[in-house]
């Protein structure tokens, strides 16, 4: 592995995220610790390992968060779901925290945040995992990080979710609400993510983090959209993905090639 180590930052993720500084970060859809490499050699804030919807088997996960760490690179999972083994699998091979899919309420982000922390009915310990650098930290220091970095994130993407979008903004530890606007979209029933109900939505996402002081992140597709979203408060941007920098590389240098 030959990424270059990076600079320690002064603040760790969690607490960049916290400040409420514009974060900018990727989907990585390809489970490979050549494209975790290369991405982490990047001036991205943070990678979004999509564990949800790309085929990342457990092994592959703990090979990519490897080569993140290595870099110094901050990363997301998001997990196939809310279920404790996923969560304590993605924390334990070294994760900087989750995006917990189809999050609809109050008691699911409470069981979410339990689920992330050591404590009693929570995350199980080992001290011989990557996060506790192989049996390197020992546990008072590895208690101390884990409560101070993990990063809870709770992607709001169904309609009872907006329902009880402020419930849920209220739930302590849930550091981001991050939408999701496609399944939104599917959700509401509507033709676009720029329909006026979508965009409802996640104005109500919006107001309902403001209000309890809580981070929110989204993607969109098209980057004109970026300014109106901060402006609503939004904070936290994963934008575009691996797949989409190969094939529109791929498509812009065969344009080019065959531009007279």
């Amino acid at each position: 592995m030959n990424a270059p180590r990076k600079e320690p930052a002064s603040l760790s993720f969690r607490e960049r995220l916290s400040s409420g500084q514009p974060l900018i970060g990727t989907w990585v859809k390809t489970p490979s610790t050549i494209v975790c490499e290369v991405l982490s050699a990047t001036r991205l804030d943070v990678l979004a390992l999509d564990a949800e919807h790309a085929p990342f088997g457990r092994l592959e996960l703990d090979g990519c968060l490897a080569v993140t760490r290595l870099a110094g690179m901050p990363s997301l999972v998001r997990i196939p779901s809310t279920n404790a083994a996923d969560i304590l699998n993605a924390l334990d091979c070294g994760a900087t925290g989750v995006i917990a899919p189809h999050v609809t309420s109050a008691e699911e982000a409470r069981a979410l945040v339990k689920a992330c922390h050591f404590g009693p009915g929570g995350r199980g310990y080992a001290g011989s995992t990557r996060a506790a650098e192989l049996g390197r930290k020992k546990m008072p220091a590895h208690l101390e990080a884990s409560r101070q970095q993990t990063t809870v994130v709770a992607q709001i993407e169904d309609v009872p979710a907006v329902d009880a979008i402020d419930e849920i903004a209220a739930v302590d530890g849930v550091d981001c609400l991050f939408v999701g606007r496609i399944d939104l979209t599917v959700a509401l029933g509507a033709e676009s993510p720029a329909s006026p109900a979508v965009i409802e939505a996640v104005e109500r996402v919006c107001a309902a983090g403001r209000a309890a002081g809580r981070r929110v992140g989204m993607f969109v597709s098209d980057l004109e959209e970026v300014d109106r979203w901060m402006a609503a408060g939004a904070t936290l941007f994963l934008l575009s993905s691996d797949h989409s920098f190969l094939s529109e590389g791929a498509d812009r240098l065969a344009a080019r090639f065959r531009t007279p």
